[in-house]
């Protein structure tokens, strides 16, 4: 059987909100979706809607308005035909990339032509977020309540991870249920990462996203969509029943201009986080990404179709990988994942122009482009997400459309998008420039 090449026509998203109290909080989230969407689609005139032959949509928290299938309903809003068909995937942080694999293997061996890539996330009132339910609370009892099964206690042992630097033993015997500010903390100490170090990386995110933003870079990534503002009580209660006024939103809300060193070195470290062996704790919430609400959206096609089309795209995928590492340290996910997607790809790290290395904690960025060799001048060159957000099932398709974007403006010809997913995994797509 001939594989097809695959190629990334386009790919849109929402602004990132705050979670919890953005400007999405009052706006059900697929009502965004179909603005998105519809932006997206039409763009293309050329696509006829009854050529989209399978939809997906990652999500992690699919709840409220994204319960079922929530793909499906987004389409059926936006005014797709019947004959569109959905699915619903979940690989935590990694849902959207996983989608987008998925959609990707499905045009690759010919059983579609044309599909869509979606994702969404709300991580304040889906998640538990926002003044609702108190997850430090519920991550102290899950570990409790791990912690008393040493088999569960030694999960990371029965294998070797290739990392040049050992995974400490104090690190290894704390449970591998914790939470995810747990293991940037680990990842920190295990790779001697002072906060320092953190903190810098933080700036220069916001740095260069401020940069990118005022030169138009994010122009035609994102949608402008319309909301209702939500509406607090005097005691900062969001008031569900009400809606405040109509807004046009169009500007991530996690930046923050003016970011300095001095300002986030003033923050107080993580409540709950632990050293395991008795070191400095280094991860606030200035080195850690933000909690937000976001939707995005990516159209794939075969690459004869769209050179019959007439379309121009924005790169061609050329490989892919999950990879599975230690849970203790879920921050190096991207390291084996990466791997995979390279030898899948047929190149080699040093071939790599560009990087979107998903910012969910500069702890685990940092060490994992020095494991794979990547030279820190080509990673995240328009800032990441400690600036942008990471609205969980929605960071994927941002990350492999902004690389996209970025070997396009820069004439560049390989491009690499990978994250770190919870509980112990790394997602990664390669990208070639057409």
């Amino acid at each position: 059987m001939e594989l097809q090449n695959v190629v990334i026509v386009d790919g849109v998203r929402s602004a990132f909100a705050r979670g919890g109290r953005g400007a999405f909080t009052a706006t059900r989230l697929d009502d965004i979706g179909v603005q998105v969407l519809q932006e997206l689609l039409g763009r293309y005139p050329q696509v006829a809607p009854e050529d989209i032959e399978d939809v997906g949509m990652g999500c992690v928290g699919g709840v409220a308005e994204l319960a079922g299938i929530g793909a499906n309903h987004i389409v059926r809003l936006a005014g797709l035909p019947e004959s569109v068909c959905t699915f619903d995937s979940n690989r935590q942080c990694g849902s959207s990339m996983e989608t987008l694999h998925r959609v990707t293997q499905e045009i690759m061996v010919g059983a579609i032509d044309v599909g869509v890539a979606l994702g969404v996330e709300r991580m304040g009132r889906q998640l538990g977020g926002g003044g609702g339910a108190e997850p430090t609370r519920i991550t102290e009892f899950n570990q409790s309540r791990h912690n008393q099964n040493d088999m569960q206690r030694n999960l990371g042992r029965d294998h070797d991870l290739d990392f040049s630097v050992p995974i400490p033993d104090a690190i290894l015997d704390s449970s591998p249920v914790c939470s995810m500010l747990q293991t940037a903390q680990n990842v920190a100490e295990m790779y001697d990462i002072n906060r320092e170090a953190l903190d810098e990386f933080a700036v220069e995110s916001h740095r260069k996203y401020g940069e990118a933003l005022a030169a138009g870079f994010y122009k035609d990534e994102i949608v402008p969509v319309e909301v209702n503002l939500p509406v607090f009580d005097d005691e900062g209660n969001l008031l569900l029943d009400e809606r405040g006024d109509t807004k046009i939103v169009d500007v991530d809300e996690g930046f923050r201009p003016g970011t300095n060193f001095e300002g986030l070195s003033q923050l107080r470290t993580v409540r709950g986080t632990v050293s395991h062996q008795e070191q400095e704790i280094r991860i606030t919430a200035g080195n850690s990404c933000p909690t937000n609400d976001g939707f995005t959206a990516a159209l794939l096609m075969s690459e004869r179709r769209a050179e019959e089309l007439g379309l121009e795209p924005l790169a061609r995928i050329v490989g892919f990988g999950v990879g599975g590492v230690k849970p203790q340290v879920m921050g190096l996910g991207p390291i084996p994942a990466t791997r995979k997607a390279l030898n899948h790809a047929g190149i080699d790290a040093s071939e790599l122009d560009r990087v979107e290395f998903n910012e969910a904690f500069a702890a685990q960025v940092i060490p994992s482009v020095q494991e794979l060799g990547i030279p820190m001048d080509r990673v995240n060159v328009n800032g990441g997400s400690l600036a942008i957000g990471h609205p969980l099932g929605a960071t994927g398709t941002r990350l492999v459309t902004t690389v996209a974007r970025e070997l396009q403006r820069s004439g560049t010809r390989y491009g690499l998008a990978t994250q770190c997913i919870g509980a112990g995994m790394g997602i990664s797509t390669i990208l070639e420039a057409v």
